[in-house]
């Protein structure tokens, strides 16, 4: 398993996941192995139309909107934040390639780990409690959880807690 050669690193462009990526950086830059960022983007929901004469509304695409303009419109976009990032936080000369996927992230993440043969993901936390957590989950405990690969979770500052203090 040891020494890494490459290293996934999955980043929605948070300020925890900015550490992680620190992090990573380190452990590439100590084995010499590559980077390999990812950003997933989340499924996008259908848009509703109301129901005649009813205030309920039923899935269907309005004419207007067109999903795969609007994917490929964030998927552009991701790319050019993940040029961004590594420009600003991956020193010259190192390994790194970058992808964008469309998906639930955590399958996402693991699929590509898998498909890319990473030897270790690092995933930030956002440090969600109560609520939050049980509402929406947190992908990186679904990726330690589904992943193949050994997983180092890099935690990111509690609710209410500034980045200081992480």
């Amino acid at each position: 398993m040891l020494p890494f050669q490459k290293i996934l690193v999955p980043t929605d462009f948070s300020e925890p996941a900015l550490e992680a990526l620190k992090r990573a950086v380190e452990l590439a830059q100590h084995f010499s192995a590559s980077l390999l960022l990812v950003n997933v983007i989340p499924p996008i929901p259908a848009p509703t139309r109301p129901i005649a004469g009813s205030t309920l509304a039923e899935p269907g695409l309005s004419p207007a909107f067109d999903v795969t303009s609007y994917l490929m419109e964030l998927t552009d976009a991701a790319r050019e934040s993940l040029q961004e990032l590594v420009k600003k936080h991956v020193p010259p000369g190192s390994k790194v390639d970058f992808t964008v996927s469309s998906g639930e992230p955590e399958q996402e993440i693991t699929k590509i780990a898998q498909q890319e043969q990473a030897d270790l993901i690092v995933i930030a936390t956002h440090g969600q409690r109560g609520w939050r957590r049980f509402l929406f989950g947190s992908v990186a405990e679904k990726v330690v959880r589904w992943a193949e690969r050994p997983v180092l979770v890099i935690h990111g500052p509690r609710e209410g807690e500034g980045a200081a203090a992480a």
